[in-house]
Formats: C-alpha cells, structure tokens, sequence
C-alpha cells in the first residue's frame, strides 16, 4: 500500500518530546485508515534532538528526516518538508504534541472536497500570557488581512500537495498558510480540532516573534497580496 499522506513535524531542540511523538504516531498509523507516514525536519538542533530522530527513523519505516546544516527557522523547515514530500496530502503538526495526530482523520474526511483542511483551536490549553500573545497576533492579523481564518497558527494542517508546492514563501509564511492557498485561488475548510498543555520541552515563541513579527509580516503579505500574479490561460497552441 502506497503513503497518501507525508505529514512534516519541524524540530528544534524538542529532544523531550521525541519519544512521546515515536509512540503517539505508532498509535495513530496502526489504526488510521490513511497510508501516512513522519518527516522530521531537524532545524539545527543543538541538543540530542537528531540523535534521538536517526534512531527513530533507523527502527521504524514510517518514519523519515531532514536535517539542516544549522537553524533557519519555522518557514523554512516547513517549505523543506513541502519540497520533499512526494505524496499526495501533506500533513503539518508541531513537536510539542499540543494538537493531537488521532484529529488529523477528521480533517481528512473533508480533504477530497477543499484543497486543505485546517484546524482551529476553540478551548486552548495554554498560559494566559500565551493567549494574550496569540489573541494579539491573530487579531493584528484578521484587522490587516481580513483572511475569514479563524486561528491561523493551530498546528494541525493537512493540504493537498499539489496546492502546498504552490504556495509563495518567506520567512514568516508559517503564519499565513491559510491565507497563501487562498492567494493561490484554493479553498479551505476549518474544523475544530482538540488542544492540550505542553508536557515537555519549551516554547521557541515570545512576545517579539508572536506579535511584533507578525505585524511586519501582515504588512508584507499585504504588499505581495496587491502585485500577486495570478492568471488563467484561455486557449494555446503550445505543442
């Protein structure tokens, strides 16, 4: 049997978390009814975090990686795994297993009729400092953007590759896959998907990066938004 799905789980010094994702998706593969499998993407860990993924990825055949020279960041661990992935569907979830990969067989159920289908967090299981943080984040975001998304940055994605290899990047596009697809003319559904507390590890985000960034970042997506090139060819002789 064929993968369907590659689903992309970025890295950065996570190494508490690794064993936990090893077993949690050896759960969710045996009895998912969709042929997937694991792609870490090692951006640069300077912990055991790599170590741990060669001897993940050595035991299990469902499981594969990339690994960065040094630290790029989200985006581009993200549009890596894109451009390696070879599957029909492409899966996203963060190492901190804040989302749950048992929710991804619910946003599957609606993937042959949209080009992806996101999650959104309705009962977050996060510090108040960290709600805060986002609710400015996703609120500067909707004022400048006005994408009708209601959480961009839930973790839980999945995204026909055929739309995902489309999508312009930038550092800082992680914010806005959302709103790149449907720059690219796709559709979207949102459904509500399960959020828990960080068990292990640390947040990489902080004021700066979750509100002060993404503010030049909406600015940004709004400029390439107006000069977007889009067209649809009508007739052509090209043999």
């Amino acid at each position: 049997m064929e993968y369907k799905m590659s689903i992309i789980v970025p890295v950065y010094n996570e190494s508490d978390n690794l064993e936990r994702i090893e077993q949690t998706f050896k759960e969710y593969f045996a009895q998912s009814q969709t042929k997937s499998k694991l792609l870490f993407v090692d951006d640069g860990s300077n912990d055991d975090s790599f170590a741990k993924i060669e001897k993940i990825c050595a035991e299990n055949t469902d499981f594969e990686y990339i690994k960065f020279k040094r630290n790029f960041g989200l985006s581009t661990a993200i549009k890596a795994g894109i451009d390696y992935c070879k599957t029909e569907l492409i899966g996203y979830i963060d190492a901190d297993l804040q989302t749950t990969p048992f929710d991804f067989d619910l946003l599957l159920q609606d993937i042959n009729n949209f080009d992806a289908v996101i999650g959104y967090r309705a009962k977050r299981k996060d510090t108040m400092s960290k709600k805060i943080q986002s609710w400015i984040a996703n609120s500067v975001r909707r004022a400048l953007i006005n994408d009708g998304i209601i959480d961009t940055g839930c973790p839980l994605k999945v995204i026909r590759a055929e739309m995902a290899k489309k999508i312009p990047f930038f550092d800082g596009m992680h914010r806005f896959i959302p709103a790149l697809i449907k720059l690219e003319g796709g559709s979207i559904k949102q459904i509500e998907v399960r959020h828990f507390e960080r068990i292990a590890g640390k947040s990489k985000f902080n004021l700066l990066n979750r509100s002060i960034k993404p503010l030049q970042d909406a600015f940004a997506y709004r400029w390439m938004r107006s000069r977007y090139i889009n067209y649809e060819v009508e007739k052509n002789t090209v043999s």
